[in-house]
């Protein structure tokens, strides 16, 4: 018979229930509510999306999914909030295209590790800009804004510094071989309110925030951002369409944890957002939301984030972007 230190004996005795603990919850999961930050605050589009997909989630889990709004820092404090939770599947990120793309090159420390600090578990959801300028500006393309860019300077509002409408025009500008001038706002409403008026001449805003001024004829929609063409929108060419190449700027959300989840509640979670994705009602209501589904495997998420990272680290050092 084998004898054990009494050392070694004590230290496994004590470790068991832990062991025990772990493999319970992971074989039960889950067994209490789970939570979903969402790095914005309420009343947003991301938190409107959370809700929807909270729902959704909620329905396969057969638990409560509680939306944690937690803004600040373009996302990053929600986000950091989830890098530092246990890998247990009872804690989420609807991460965005900032979290987990932008916000490395615009942040010195963001907190966390996109890549090291967080589970990819499905993509989710995606909306283009528009490209909207007052139809006192009097130009009815894309060709002709640039054109007149080039004649003087045109001024491009932003919802602040870093924003995708920011980073949109910046692309604008190396794509176009122009030099626009930047008008931050605190908040993208000023900035539609401007447009409006004329004080400003340009901005790059989702559907949504757009399409009651596009349907009063305030404003006019030159393009959309996306490599092809939205439901919402039917009838507006994309910026590629219009003559500028290389061009696809799309706000992403979609669904992470910590680090280290068990690849089984990471299965039914992504299988569960899948099937929102597929579902017609709720196609439907996301749609309204001005956003295209995306869906996939958390390795096609994992391919995108990184493919986000790189691509905005390009476009923030040749636009010299820097932080507020």
């Amino acid at each position: 018979m084998t004898h054990l230190p009494r050392r070694a004996l004590l230290g496994a005795l004590a470790a068991l229930p832990a062991a025990q603990a772990m493999a319970q919850g992971a074989g039960t999961w889950p067994n209490r509510p789970i939570r979903l930050v969402v790095p914005f605050a309420a009343g947003t589009t991301t938190d409107i999306l959370g809700r929807i997909l909270a729902e959704a989630l909620a329905k396969e889990a057969g638990q409560p999914v509680v939306v944690d709004n937690r803004a600040g820092a373009g996302g990053n404090v929600g986000a950091q909030a989830v890098a530092r939770s246990p890998g247990d599947g009872y804690t989420l990120l609807l991460g965005t295209n900032g979290t987990h793309g932008i916000n490395v090159s615009l942040y010195a420390d963001q907190g966390f590790d996109p890549i090291r600090d967080f589970t990819p578990i499905a993509p989710y959801v995606s909306t283009p800009s528009v490209l909207g300028v007052p139809p006192s500006l009097g130009v009815s393309s894309v060709a002709e804004l640039v054109a007149l860019a080039k004649r003087r300077t045109v001024t491009f509002a932003s919802a602040g510094n870093g924003t995708t409408g920011h980073l949109s025009q910046a692309l604008f500008n190396l794509r176009g071989g122009l030099t626009t001038e930047h008008v931050p706002y605190r908040n993208a409403g000023q900035g539609v309110t401007d447009l409006i008026a004329g004080r400003v001449d340009a901005m790059f805003y989702h559907p949504l925030g757009l399409k009651p001024h596009l349907d009063a004829g305030t404003l006019k929609a030159l393009a959309v951002t996306s490599a092809s063409r939205v439901t919402m929108l039917p009838d507006v060419p994309t910026i590629q369409e219009a003559g500028l190449q290389d061009f696809v700027v799309e706000g992403r959300w979609s669904l992470y944890g910590p680090a280290n989840m068990p690849p089984e509640v990471v299965a039914r979670l992504n299988r569960a957002t899948n099937a929102l994705l597929a579902d017609p009602a709720s196609l439907a209501n996301l749609r309204a939301q001005g956003v295209e589904p995306l869906g996939g495997s958390p390795e096609k998420l994992a391919e995108m984030t990184r493919e986000e990272i790189a691509k905005w680290r390009a476009v923030v050092a040749a636009a010299n972007i820097k932080p507020d």
